[in-house]
């Protein structure tokens, strides 16, 4: 399930069901000064939240180490795929820019996190819209209308496709908590809508047969495709309501 426009008082939301597990996203877009590193650009910020509420394998504190893991890989596929070129979030080289963060909280957790957060994300980022800034010439301070809105550019259209392997010899695609936990690898493989490879995430476990690798990566696009159909389905609609 994919709803989008979730969250009234994001810039951008959308709410994925994978099985059980929930993922809601919310993008809030703050004025900030640029790196001097990358005067020309913007930069987007993605932390993934796994609270108590969402299963009793978690507690209370500061973020455990599988909610680091995936707020760095959500951070990796990012930069790697350039899904949104953070030159589109320059104002005012130098000066001023957007940033986005795009903050991922699991409601129910059962499994395969990584592919409901990068559904979720694209599908936040394909209806994040931006006010309109203009910087006065005379004060040179920013001017924001929030009436005047832009669409985010998707450069690359991402669907994230998660595996459990066992002893090399069964491959079970979007495992549930407990095949997580009964298998001996995970493997995550992310393409986009070119059928091209942007992310192969392994961490640890057994190894795994060229064979079994070219199994998931063409596993993965068939179901980039499917993803792709649902999430233009989900934002045709949206259209049709507004």
């Amino acid at each position: 399930s994919l709803f989008t426009w979730s969250i009234s008082t994001a810039d951008g939301s959308a709410l994925v069901k994978l099985g059980n597990t929930t993922i809601i996203c919310g993008i809030k877009a703050e004025l900030a000064n640029p790196t001097v590193e990358a005067p020309g650009k913007g930069y987007i910020v993605p932390n993934v939240d796994l609270p108590p509420l969402c299963s009793s394998r978690f507690r209370p504190g500061p973020p455990g180490e599988e909610a680091q893991a995936a707020s760095q890989f959500i951070a990796d596929v990012i930069e790697s795929s350039e899904v949104i070129k953070t030159e589109d979030l320059s104002i005012d080289r130098g000066k001023l820019c957007w940033v986005l963060y795009c903050d991922l909280m699991c409601l129910d957790y059962d499994g395969n996190i990584l592919d409901a957060c990068v559904i979720a994300l694209l599908a936040a980022l394909k209806n994040t819209r931006l006010p309109e800034v203009t910087i006065n010439k005379e004060t040179s301070a920013p001017e924001v209308n929030l009436e005047k809105r832009w669409e985010l550019q998707i450069h690359k259209h991402l669907v994230s496709a998660s595996f459990c392997i066992f002893d090399d010899s069964i491959l079970i695609s979007d495992p549930t908590a407990e095949e997580e936990t009964l298998s001996t690898a995970h493997l995550t493989v992310v393409t986009d809508e070119d059928d091209r490879l942007c992310s192969v995430h392994k961490p640890g476990g057994t190894s795994l047969s060229g064979e079994r690798l070219q199994e998931c990566i063409s596993r993965a696009t068939t179901r980039q495709r499917e993803i792709q159909k649902l999430i233009a389905k989900v934002a045709h609609s949206v259209k049709k309501a507004q």
